[in-house]
């Protein structure tokens, strides 16, 4: 059976090292393993091919595939696959939804503390050599997780995991969830359905975005949203940036609403140049890295590998997708 690994980026953090690959090969060996890193390689490639390990197979891809049955993506969003023909067809997607919640649920842990504790200002401040204890501490003043309620907005595993560490840390805990009738992997205090948003923000001190990218996602935090969060509420988001109206919250923290915003994902990425976030003193930017951690790749490809097993042998998928809800 011939296997594309099609993970390929500009970036390098997003490239598979050969070392997986290579140990996908000495794991299968009656199989071909064949790599390809950009589109018109993949383009080839996937003409014969029944596996693809990629979350990169675009429609045209997808038209010129003949016998390609199963897609494991190395990362948990799909929604870049989830084009129509693709949706409509009997082709079985799964993906790596666990992988990255315990990187990404510490990653948000840090940076609402950074803001919290007005630490880019400090690191402004160290910069410039300057003694700044009143001003870091007097308006707004530093205040801690332990007591604060934190909204987490999608409880898959990422939000799960965040939900069990803003617990451990003291925090009061309330969920957005499609199904919030759905048996709770974590205690929190309150599971309500998306239609209840509104009634959440004014109450959250934090508001961590962790939610798929689905139609009904595409800026779920809008400026109407942003007017209902408390003056110093913290916004983080480390699902898809799309589902960040980033103007909108542009023109909020302009207008002094917020503490602050850390954003891990954008709309567009690369994030432009022009755009106004890289320079705002209230947000903290980082360039889609919370998903990464030592052992990213290693896990991604044990569970491609697991999952291979299975597909090999006729056994249920772990983490098959839902095309039509997107997730």
């Amino acid at each position: 059976m011939k296997i594309i690994v099609g993970i390929y980026s500009s970036f390098v953090a997003w490239q598979i090292p050969e070392a997986q690959v290579e140990w996908l090969r000495r794991e299968f060996p009656e199989h071909t393993f064949v790599r390809v890193d950009d589109d018109e390689a993949m383009q080839e490639a996937i003409v014969d091919a029944e596996v693809a390990f990629s979350s990169l197979v675009r429609p045209a891809h997808f038209a010129a595939a003949r016998v390609l049955r199963w897609i494991h993506s190395p990362a948990a969003g799909v929604g870049a696959m989830l084009f129509p023909a693709m949706v409509a067809s009997p082709i079985v997607l799964t993906n790596s939804r666990g992988n990255s919640a315990v990187s990404i649920a510490e990653h948000v842990m840090a940076v609402a503390l950074a803001l919290f504790r007005r630490l880019p200002l400090a690191s402004a401040r160290q910069r410039e050599r300057v003694w700044a204890q009143d001003e870091l501490t007097l308006d707004p003043p530093i205040r801690t997780l332990r007591g604060a309620r934190v909204l987490v907005v999608g409880l898959g595993a990422i939000g799960a995991e965040t939900a069990r560490l803003a617990l451990a840390f003291g925090a009061d805990v309330a969920a957005i969830r499609r199904h919030p009738d759905t048996p709770r992997e974590v205690p929190v205090a309150e599971v309500v359905a998306p239609e209840r948003l509104h009634d959440q923000l004014p109450r959250a001190d934090v508001v961590v975005v962790a939610a798929p990218q689905t139609a009904e996602t595409w800026h779920l935090v809008g400026a109407p949203e942003l007017a209902l969060m408390k003056e110093d509420a913290v916004l983080v988001n480390i699902s898809r940036g799309r589902l960040v109206d980033e103007a909108a919250l542009a023109a909020a923290l302009d207008r002094g609403r917020l503490r602050g915003a850390a954003l891990d994902v954008f709309e567009e990425e690369p994030l432009p140049a022009d755009s106004p976030l890289w320079q705002h003193p209230r947000v903290i930017v980082t360039p889609h890295i919370s998903g990464l951690h030592s052992r990213y790749w290693p896990d991604a490809a044990a569970l491609f590998a697991e999952n291979l097993r299975r597909f090999l042998s006729g056994r249920p998928l772990i983490n098959l997708v839902d095309k039509r809800a997107g997730y």
